[in-house]
C-alpha cells in the first residue's frame, strides 16, 4: 500500500477535518490517497498519477465535463447518484463516472482496467 499526498501548494487543507482518504484498488495494486473535501474524483485520482481511463480512451476523453463517459469507476461503498449519467449507472449497474463524483468523505474506488466504453455489457 501507497501512501500518497498531493504536494501543490494549497492542495491539501491544514484542517485535517478538511481531508478524506481515498483508497484505490487497480487490480492487486492498492493505494491510498489523500484528498481535500469537495475536489473531483477525477482530478483526485489524475494528481496522483492514477488514470480513470482505459487504454484506449486516455487520450480521448472530455477533459471532466461528463459528456463522453470513459471515466468510470466502480465504488466500493456507494455515493448517492447526482449526476444523470450516475443515476443510470446505478440503475443498470454501470460504473460511475469519476468526473461526476465529489469527494465527501473517505472512500473505496475500484479501477476498471477492461472497459472501452462506458455501460458495454461483457
Amino acid at each position: 500500500m501507497f501512501f500518497t499526498l498531493w504536494r501543490e501548494e494549497g492542495a491539501v487543507p491544514a484542517d485535517s477535518q478538511d481531508i478524506a482518504y481515498v483508497t484505490v484498488f487497480d487490480g492487486d495494486d492498492e493505494r491510498l490517497l489523500v484528498a481535500p473535501l469537495g475536489a473531483r474524483l477525477r482530478d483526485v485520482l489524475r494528481r496522483n498519477g492514477i488514470s480513470p481511463h482505459s487504454r484506449a480512451t486516455r487520450r480521448l476523453n472530455c477533459g471532466g465535463r461528463g459528456l463522453c463517459a470513459t471515466c468510470g469507476v466502480r465504488l466500493v461503498d456507494e455515493q448517492a447518484p447526482e449526476h444523470w449519467h450516475d443515476r443510470l449507472a446505478d440503475r443498470f449497474g454501470y460504473p460511475r463516472l469519476s468526473c461526476q463524483l465529489r469527494v465527501d468523505g473517505d472512500c473505496t474506488v475500484q479501477l476498471d482496467r477492461e472497459k472501452l466504453v462506458w455501460g458495454r455489457r461483457e
